[in-house]
């Protein structure tokens, strides 16, 4: 925790951490960084993979607000320590949106979005210019759950930027719980030998957009049986864009192969080369239409 306030201090914003909720969000999430790090009372004895020698991506997960149900407190931390299980990603986490304003943000390989702004003055347009220019000239982007809210107040600009953005007159999502997320493209260097997995999650269904999108992997909706996208790339400018809906707590972000889907989508936006997975199996035959209407 002392080094998310490092980073926000040298964002000169201050240090404006908030309590963080107590209650089973935080002994879930113990629970389960025990079980991603080791750390159950004992050190743990994970070693640097071959690739610690070398200079390692940057990533900063940006935070600190969202919609009240969405305890980014939590899904925060936990976000952080599960990119960093690739080590050759160093993880910070600044909880001030602000900080995109900065022009540290190019300190950085890859921006995660991990917020929903409600106020249209923040962090503002000259935030959105900051992070866009910075995209555009080859920085990576990963857009996380409800981040795809952000920005309402720059409408389509956004959507270019992200793929596809939430859009408040559509129906939401599908009841929180179990659904079966399908590889639809398994060529892609991210799901390159992912198999279709079942995670407790939402299903959103209010994406909207036209900017042309690469559909990584899909889910169908247990209320109206459409099939919407999970996952999906695109470039903007010199830079490479990674975007998933799911994530919408400590138990969701805990399934181990949303975990990995994420882990490998900010390892491909931070321009690294990802391992395929072996040993899995093909779902090349799996349906791959989609929709973004309600």
């Amino acid at each position: 925790m002392e080094q998310q306030v490092a980073v926000m201090n040298s964002f000169s914003f201050g240090n404006l951490r908030r309590p963080v909720i107590v209650g089973i969000s935080m002994i879930l999430f113990a629970t389960l960084l025990c079980r991603v790090e080791g750390r159950c009372g004992e050190s743990s004895t994970k070693q640097p993979n071959d690739t610690a020698s070398h200079v390692k991506k940057r990533v900063l997960i940006v935070t600190g607000e969202d919609y009240k149900g969405h305890l980014w407190q939590t899904t925060a931390p936990l976000l952080k320590v599960l990119i960093r299980q690739d080590q050759r990603l160093a993880v910070d986490v600044v909880e001030d949106v602000n900080a995109l304003r900065s022009p540290r943000l190019r300190e950085y390989d890859t921006i995660v979005l991990h917020f929903k702004n409600y106020d249209p003055e923040t962090p503002g347009r000259a935030a959105y210019d900051n992070l866009t220019e910075f995209v555009d000239q080859g920085g990576g982007l990963v857009v996380v759950h409800f981040a795809c809210g952000a920005f309402q107040e720059f409408g389509s600009e956004f959507t270019t930027l992200a793929g596809r953005i939430w859009n408040p007159d559509f129906r939401g999502h599908d009841p929180y719980g179990e659904i079966t997320v399908e590889i639809t493209d398994v060529d892609h260097p991210i799901t390159d030998g992912l198999a279709a997995f079942n995670t407790t999650d939402e299903l959103y269904t209010c994406l909207d957009g036209k900017t042309p999108i690469e559909v990584l992997a899909t889910a169908k909706s247990v209320v109206d049986n459409k099939i919407y996208p999970i996952a999906f790339v695109l470039s903007y400018g010199k830079g490479r864009v990674f975007h998933t809906p799911l994530g919408h707590d400590v138990a969701a972000l805990g399934n181990s192969d949303t975990a990995e889907l994420l882990r490998r989508g900010t390892a491909w936006a931070s321009n690294l080369n990802i391992p395929a997975v072996k040993n899995q199996p093909d779902t090349s035959s799996r349906p791959a239409n989609i929709t973004t209407s309600p």
